[in-house]
């Protein structure tokens, strides 16, 4: 029964990455290209509505996730993604259709509604000992996406002006929607016994399972911060600071882009292999000396290609290693609730990384913004090398996973 059950994991999870694919290709394009163009060339509505699109796009992404994770625990995982497309499709259209600002602030937050659940329902179907390797072909999925929608967008943009880019827009929703209704989930045991628990039964079960992974907590926020420091400074860092061109700039991200989705999957299968904790500690680290070399190299080209290429390969490093490190303290009868309350945990860190990142390079430059980001890794790659996270999981964990 085991091994058929992972068997339809493997199998459930691949469709589902190529959902997901759809679904971040959408939602990179339109927030990184389009609604901003779109907002202050063709409405005239100022940066600031655009800004606070997005801020709301995150918050609403961050806030339905536990709601999402208890739905999923409890009804059928096709109805959420139904939903989640429905809510999707209609952000998008009343984000173009309407004139005025808050009708694009309200589509921003019904995209970040309808799109949030898709990480839930991939990360539930990831099965035990293959964590790092499947959780590093989601973050695959997801950093491709999240690199070729603004490109595609902008380009659309250029040949076909606004109409096209939204049907395109659209049409790449109704894809994924399609792709997955056509999806056939066999709904774990598990599931099925969760429904008959009261909800406060399972709050209990969670509460007492959070409870275990307090060490983990620091990082759960501190990293996502670190990045989120860095959103509102690094075109002007890169081309003031660094005297790099735009297109250089560009040439940059995807050196580093390319190297953490060409190795995230096989840094993952690493890990799995040889201990999470280890590759943890590794990418952390990494991940600070690469912000260090940028700061202490000589300015120019070279110096940042090596310091992004560094930097995709210690975030191949720690992302699988860390998910897969959650994924341990997430209860096998409430995967979508769990997921749901550490992917809410974390994004916490996203939404107060830029505010502060932002404060801190109008108040002391950019260059301290990204001192104060490395510390913030070196810190955790500190912490966890120090303090190794004891395990105190599933008995098949501790016989199965070394760390």
């Amino acid at each position: 029964m085991t091994g058929n059950l992972r068997g339809t994991t493997q199998t459930a999870l691949l469709p589902l990455a190529f959902v997901l694919f759809l679904a971040e290709f959408a939602r990179s394009a339109f927030l990184i290209s389009f609604l901003p163009i779109y907002a202050a060339e063709k409405l005239g509505f100022s940066a600031a509505a655009a800004g606070l699109a997005v801020s709301i796009h995150y918050a609403a992404d961050t806030a339905i996730k536990i709601a999402a994770g208890f739905f999923l625990d409890r009804f059928s995982s096709r109805a959420l993604l139904h939903v989640s497309f429905v809510s999707a499709l209609a952000g998008v259209c009343l984000a173009f259709a309407g004139t005025q600002p808050w009708t694009l602030v309200a589509g921003a937050a019904l995209l970040g509604v309808g799109l949030s659940p898709l990480w839930l329902l991939c990360l539930s179907r990831v099965q035990e000992g293959q964590r790092g390797g499947q959780i590093g072909l989601i973050y695959a999925v997801w950093l491709s996406a999240l690199g070729a929608g603004p490109v595609a967008i902008n380009f659309a943009l250029e040949r076909g002006g606004y109409g096209f880019s939204f049907w395109l827009l659209a049409g790449l929703l109704v894809l994924g929607w399609a792709l997955g209704a056509g999806w056939r989930p066999i709904e774990r045991p598990a599931a099925h016994r969760n429904r008959r628990l009261s909800a406060s039964r399972q709050i209990g079960q969670l509460r007492r399972k959070l409870r275990s992974m307090k060490p983990l907590l620091p990082g759960m926020v501190l990293q996502m911060a670190a990045v989120g420091l860095l959103v509102p400074i690094l075109p002007a860092f890169a081309t003031g600071s660094l005297g790099l061109s735009l297109s250089e700039y560009s040439l940059v991200m995807i050196a580093g882009g390319g190297c953490a989705v060409a190795l995230l999957v096989p840094m993952g299968r690493l890990a799995d292999r040889f201990g999470h904790m280890r590759f943890l500690v590794v990418g952390f680290a990494g991940m600070a000396v690469s912000m260090l070399l940028v700061l202490f190299a000589a300015s120019g080209l070279p110096a940042a290609l090596a310091a992004a290429v560094l930097l995709g390969l210690s975030c191949a490093a720690a992302l699988p290693a860390w998910n897969a490190l959650l994924a341990r303290f997430v209860p096998e009868e409430q995967k979508g609730t769990g997921w749901g309350v550490l992917s809410s945990v974390e994004g916490i860190g996203i939404m107060i990384g830029p505010a502060i990142g932002g404060w801190i390079a109008e108040q002391y430059g950019a260059t301290t913004t990204v001192v104060v980001s490395a510390a913030l890794m070196a810190v955790l790659a500190l912490f966890y090398g120090l303090r190794p996270i004891e395990l105190r999981t599933r008995a098949r964990d501790k016989a199965g996973d070394r760390v």
